[in-house]
């Protein structure tokens, strides 16, 4: 099966069953409030596409503090992943969401959601090099420790963060998948450059038994740094508390799960307390 095919093939998985959760509510509890996180939308270019990213750090830390950057859902770059770099930002991370499709486009239905999503789910260099540039964005700033770098993503966006650690990102520590699916980019020797967590609702019928079994025989095939985790009851879009409605909304097996979301952000917030462990 060629890439393009495959990859296509993933896109149309996607429309079907993938992030499915309403692009824009926002949640009280999602808002960081504290008069010192600092915000900026930012833009950058990958060769002629402008991406538009959105910065968030705690301007009452001096010292340098950990990167993450977080890759949004399928929708795009929109308030649910922003709330979930501020969120970051409070924990005294600087944190940068990343915009993998340009020029500000976010989708408010899952039709346009799969246009968008289908072209770099099919070149996967491309997404790696629009990630890169958010890469090098971030480094630009004086309280980033580049040499504490990790990255996490939703849905469309954990896939993307297991394909770049597969394409052999050397610039990160670790990335954290939270729902998102586990077929790709072929697992090489190169995912071994960073430790890997995956968050997976353990009632997602949209990332089957079959395809975590093939993750998993893959990644201990090489010795892969890994920590597969499986939250009971939940669904797909499990950390979105708008995924409630729009299963209802458009009928399909998702829902937010308030134990499983905790569970998966404290599983995170010991992940990244050992890969930024200062030697």
């Amino acid at each position: 099966m060629n890439s393009l095919k495959y990859y296509t093939i993933i896109a149309l998985v996607s429309f079907l069953g993938a992030c499915k959760n309403a692009p824009d509510k926002k949640e009280p509890e999602m808002e960081i409030t504290k008069s010192t996180i600092k915000e900026e939308s930012v833009s950058y270019n990958a060769d002629t596409t402008t991406l538009n990213g959105f910065v968030v750090y705690d301007e009452a830390i001096k010292t340098k503090r950990p990167v993450v950057l977080i890759i949004h859902e399928w929708w795009g770059l929109n308030d649910y992943v922003k709330s979930r770099a501020r969120q970051l930002a409070a924990l005294g991370y600087i944190a940068i969401a990343v915009d993998l499709y340009g020029n500000n486009k976010v989708a408010d239905n899952p039709q346009d959601a799969s246009e968008l999503a289908k072209p770099i789910y099919a070149n996967p260099s491309m997404a790696k090099k629009r990630f890169d540039a958010a890469l090098a964005k971030i480094k630009t700033y004086s309280v980033a420790d580049t040499n504490q770098m990790a990255a996490i993503g939703y849905c469309f966006g954990g896939a993307m963060v297991l394909n770049f650690a597969r394409l052999g990102e050397k610039n990160l520590k670790g990335v954290v998948c939270f729902h998102g699916n586990l077929a790709g980019v072929p697992i090489s020797k190169n995912i071994r450059n960073q430790k890997v967590l995956v968050c997976n609702g353990g009632a997602d019928e949209y990332v089957n038994e079959e395809e975590i079994a093939k993750f998993k025989m893959q990644m201990d095939s090489i010795k892969a740094d890994y920590t597969f985790k499986s939250y009971p009851d939940a669904t797909h879009a499990f950390t979105n508390p708008a995924s409630t409605e729009a299963g209802e909304k458009f009928h399909i097996n998702i829902k937010y799960n308030a134990a499983a979301d905790k569970a998966s952000w404290d599983d995170m917030r010991a992940f990244f307390a050992e890969i930024f462990r200062k030697e």
